[in-house]
C-alpha cells in the first residue's frame, strides 16, 4: 500500500477543525489544539495509558479524559500464575478538566482522590510513574513506583480521519521499547521491575471519535540479542487509506510495515440473551454459531510479508459493560510470539516467545 509520511511541522487543525494532513509520522510533528476543535465538546476523547511489562508480570496504567466521563485504572497481570486484577474509577463530566497535555513531549498527569492517586511526571530523559489505590483488591491496596528512561527515539504517530465526519479524528503515538525499573507492592509481595528486562510502551491518544468502533491493536517491547526491538500493529477504525500505524522498532529506529491482519481464530457457540447485548434487540440479535476463541493460538500475516507470528495466549484480559448508550467489549491477550519481522533493509528479525499482547475492543461511546 502506498502511505503517507507527514514531514513537516504544522497544526494539527484547520480552522474548520479538520485534519489539516492524514497520514504517519516518526515523531509528533503536528501540534494538538483542544480548543481548535469544532465537533461537539462531548466527543472529545484524551488518554494517557502506559503498560510496562517484563517476562513474569505487568503493570497497566491510564488517565482518560472521555469529556462526559473521566477514566483512571490501574491493572496487574502475573503472567505466572496467570491472574489479573483491574480496578477503573469513573467520574462523570469531566470535559476537560483534567487539563491533559497537549503533547505528549512535556507535562504532567495527575488524577485521584481520597482513595487513590495517579501520577505520570514527564522529566523528558526519564518518566516517573507513581500510583497508589486503597482499595484494589477488595480490601487490598496496591502502590507503585516506576521509571521509564526515554532515549533519542523514533515512534510510531498517525493521524486518522473518519469519513463519517469531517471533524472527527484521532491522532496517536505509542512509545515502545522504553526501559524501565521500579516496583509494585501487592497483597505483601513485591513485583520488581529490573533493568535490562523490562520495558514500557506508552499510548498517547487524543481525538474526537464517532460514536461506534472496533479496533485491533498488538504491541510488543523488549530486546533481541541485547538490541532494543518492538512493535506495534493495529487497524479497523477510521480512514486508514492514508497510512498505517504498523511499525517495527530497532534500535531506536522506526521501520513502517504496511497492512497487518490479526487472524484471531473462531470456535462454535450458541447463546440467548433476552435483553440484547450492546444494543442488540431480540433474541435472534443475540444468538451466533462462531464467537472469537481468544485463548487459542492466533496468527499475524502482513500484505508485504514483513511482519509473519504465531500469538500463543498467557491471560485474556477481557472486561465487559453494557449501560445501552455506552458499551463496551475488550479483550486484552497477553501472550508470547514467535516468527519473523523484516526491518526496512531486508534484514530479518526472527522472534521465540516474544512477550506481548493483541486485543480487541468494541465500543459504543
Amino acid at each position: 500500500m502506498d502511505q503517507h509520511q507527514i514531514k513537516m511541522r504544522h497544526p494539527l487543525l484547520d480552522e474548520k477543525g479538520r485534519l489539516i494532513e492524514a497520514g504517519y509520522a516518526k515523531e509528533l510533528l503536528m501540534d494538538y489544539d483542544r480548543s481548535a476543535i469544532k465537533a461537539g465538546k462531548l466527543r472529545i476523547k484524551e488518554w494517557d495509558y502506559y503498560l510496562i511489562a517484563c517476562d513474569d508480570f505487568a503493570v497497566a496504567l491510564t488517565i482518560a479524559d472521555n469529556s462526559y466521563m473521566g477514566l483512571d485504572s490501574i491493572s496487574l497481570i502475573d503472567f505466572r500464575i496467570p491472574w489479573e486484577k483491574t480496578t477503573s474509577p469513573m467520574s462523570a463530566f469531566t470535559m476537560g478538566k483534567r487539563r491533559l497535555p497537549s503533547s505528549s513531549i512535556s507535562g504532567n498527569v495527575t488524577s485521584g482522590n481520597k482513595n487513590y492517586n495517579i501520577e505520570f511526571i514527564n522529566n523528558e530523559d526519564h518518566r516517573l510513574l507513581n500510583f497508589h489505590m486503597k482499595k484494589f483488591d477488595g480490601h487490598k491496596p496496591i502502590s507503585g513506583q516506576i521509571r521509564l528512561e526515554c532515549p533519542p527515539a523514533e515512534s510510531m504517530v498517525i493521524a486518522t480521519p473518519f469519513a463519517e465526519k469531517e471533524t472527527a479524528f484521532y491522532y496517536n503515538q505509542k512509545i515502545n521499547c522504553m526501559p524501565a525499573t521500579g516496583k509494585v507492592e501487592f497483597d505483601g509481595k513485591t513485583f520488581e521491575f529490573k533493568e535490562g528486562e523490562s520495558f514500557g510502551v506508552l499510548d498517547w491518544g487524543r481525538g474526537v471519535w464517532t460514536y461506534k468502533n472496533t479496533w485491533y491493536w498488538g504491541s510488543a517491547s523488549g530486546q533481541i540479542d541485547k538490541v532494543p526491538f518492538g512493535w506495534n500493529i493495529g487497524y479497523g477504525f477510521g480512514d486508514t487509506s492514508f497510512a498505517s500505524e504498523n511499525m517495527l522498532f530497532y534500535d531506536n529506529k522506526a521501520h513502517k510495515l504496511g497492512q497487518v491482519t490479526f487472524n484471531i481464530p473462531m470456535k462454535n457457540k450458541k447463546y440467548v440473551t433476552r435483553g440484547g447485548c450492546c444494543g442488540a434487540s431480540g433474541i435472534e440479535a443475540c444468538t451466533a454459531d462462531l464467537i472469537e476463541d481468544y485463548m487459542s493460538p492466533w496468527t499475524f500475516t502482513s500484505d508485504d510479508g514483513r511482519f509473519e507470528m504465531v500469538f500463543v495466549p498467557i491471560i485474556d484480559r477481557a472486561s465487559r459493560t453494557d449501560v445501552k448508550l455506552i458499551c463496551s467489549d475488550q479483550h486484552q491477550v497477553f501472550g508470547r510470539y514467535s516468527g519473523k519481522a523484516v526491518l526496512d533493509d531486508g534484514t530479518v528479525i526472527r522472534v521465540r516467545d516474544f512477550l506481548g499482547f493483541a486485543e480487541k475492543v468494541f465500543n459504543k461511546w
